[in-house]
């Protein structure tokens, strides 16, 4: 029997480990739902309020597991609804496979005006994926899945997606192949004379400084050997918090790493662009740089990697643990390190003790294998420097792209895909608004997601930027913020409100213990700025 491209497309998703396709139907799309329809003990649709929603649900599934997860949307309004998920997802190195929906093949690109028709779909979506396929013959449907389903599972993890026009959905497909499953290709192989070269670099190194990264994630054990071996220090900002036991002597928050830059001879990149320290910190000749990354390209990005190891850190680093020789005595710089540690935490504790109140009080409650999502709010910025994390996939961040409102949808992802530990999402007022609607999709679905909303009644940060940077002439950041409570009430969660760090503490572990989604609203005022622990200055170089 020929399968049509709908059917094989749900095949594909099953076949390739998929379990749940978060998604918002539409007419589009109508051929593939009810091709889904009787495969749905195998697949999973569950239907967001909004697109936004559906996609960063699928981008916090696929940071809180590392596997990959799916999403389908309707084109035009739909797709671009998405947009912010899938450029997030493409900076956090998020494997997600996404469906894109289109109008009638023969109608595009003539400006008919047909519903959700927008021109130049596919380019944007190639823009905000690794690959992306425009399938508009079912004779070669099959092929075009395989090759996605080979780029989502080779080289960096980053979204790809398929688009299909709405009446390519029933085209027959006759040449589908029987195992439709693509397998993850074998690593690519160390150079034995770049590995030697980074053995002899180690060696020679009296400081030696880790930054790690996305990459990282997956090889915390690995990491954490290697550090121990070599004596060196393991930065992590946004996206490599985990990675390392914040309670490990080793484990550096990025101020301290930034104490630390003028000392460093050796840094050691490990699944990290490295742009903080190449351009904002600085480097010059007395810093060698090994660069481990999976991505050739960014070896050399910015500044050269004195040596650079293409490769998968599975492979890499147990080929430089098992080649390491006698290290010198670093017993000095891990004293160094220590000494950093206890000096900057003492200054920032100062500091920042408002926003780690807060934090800390979320921290106490929170398992230690528990799931926090940040957010772009005063007590996330201070949670990237601050905020203990224990094993990897615990800290979610949004890397590079800052994407305000983010947070709620994608920490509903992790706690549908990790029902295992609790999920804490903290947003600002300004921010939660963006995905609040999702708050009924918790509901819905029984989804035990924690939220945290700090309501100020502004956007807090450009509020305080605007007081620190220029002379309090506020303008666009207040806000009228709705009755977080009652809201979350009306769809059915449960809510509560605090003033006091002690009473968050003792309300989120009520919720922790809790088996339906909560809301804890936080009235708070405003806070120190934190931006002098993250822009960190220029120390080294031009």
């Amino acid at each position: 029997m020929n399968k049509t491209v709908a059917s094989l497309v749900v095949d594909s998703l099953i076949a390739n480990g998929i379990e749940t396709l978060y998604c918002v139907p539409g007419v589009q799309n109508d051929p593939f739902f009810d091709a889904l329809y009787d495969r749905q003990e195998k697949l999973n649709p569950l239907h967001t309020r909004h697109e936004q929603g559906a996609a960063y649900m699928a981008l916090g599934a696929a940071l809180a597991t590392g596997k990959p997860q799916a999403l389908c949307l309707v084109p035009g309004p739909g797709f671009l609804n998405g947009c912010a998920a899938l450029c997030t997802a493409y900076a956090l190195n998020a494997p997600l496979f996404a469906i894109i929906g289109q109008i009638p093949s023969g109608a595009m690109g003539k400006e008919l005006g047909l519903l959700h028709e927008i021109d130049g779909q596919f380019e944007m979506l190639q823009s905000l994926t690794k690959h992306a396929e425009q399938i508009v013959r079912g004779a070669d449907a099959a092929g075009q899945l395989r090759t996605a389903w080979s780029e989502l599972r080779s080289g960096r993890p980053r979204p790809v997606a398929v688009e299909v026009p709405v009446d390519v959905w029933l085209h027959d497909v006759d040449n589908a192949p029987d195992n439709l499953q693509i397998a993850s290709p074998a690593p690519p192989v160390v150079d034995p004379a770049a590995l030697a070269d980074a053995l002899r670099l180690i060696g020679a190194a009296s400081n030696p400084l880790i930054a790690v990264g996305t990459g990282a994630q997956g090889h915390s054990a690995l990491v954490r050997d290697f550090a121990e071996k070599t004596g060196a220090g393991v930065m992590a900002f946004r996206t490599g918090h985990g990675v390392m036991d914040s309670r490990d002597p080793l484990s550096l928050t990025m101020p301290v790493g930034h104490a630390l830059w003028m000392e460093c001879d050796l840094l050691i990149g490990l699944g990290s662009r490295l742009t903080t320290q190449k351009m904002d910190w600085g480097v010059d000749d007395d810093v060698k740089i090994l660069h481990v990354d999976v991505d050739e390209q960014v070896l050399n990005r910015l500044v050269p990697a004195t040596v650079g190891l293409c490769g998968d850190l599975g492979n890499v680093l147990p080929a430089l643990i098992e080649g390491l020789d006698e290290q010198p005595d670093r017993s000095g710089w891990r004293a160094r390190l220590s000494e950093e540690k206890q000096r900057v935490a003492g200054i920032i504790e100062e500091a920042m003790a408002p926003q780690l109140g807060w934090l800390m009080a979320i921290r106490n409650a929170l398992p230690e294998d528990g799931i926090f999502v940040d957010e772009l709010t005063q007590i996330g910025y201070v949670s990237r420097f601050t905020f203990p994390s224990y094993r990897p996939r615990t800290f979610l961040s949004t890397g590079y792209q800052g994407t305000l409102g983010y947070g709620i949808a994608t920490a509903l992802g992790a706690a549908h895909a990790r029902p295992d530990v609790p999920v804490v999402s903290i947003a600002g007022d300004g921010g939660a608004m963006f995905t609040i609607a999702e708050l009924a999709t918790a509901a819905h679905h029984h989804i035990a997601l924690n939220v945290i909303v700090m309501n100020d009644n502004a956007f807090g940060n450009v509020k305080g930027m605007q007081r620190d940077r220029y002379d309090a002439r506020y303008i666009a950041s207040d806000l009228t913020s709705p009755d977080f409570c009652d809201l979350a009430r009306s769809c059915g969660v449960s809510a509560v409100r605090v003033s006091t760090p002690q009473a968050l503490q003792d309300e989120l572990e009520k919720a922790i213990a809790n088996p339906g989604p909560n809301l804890i609203e936080v009235m708070v005022g405003t806070f120190p700025s934190p931006w002098k622990y993250i822009q960190l200055p220029r120390l080294r170089g031009g």
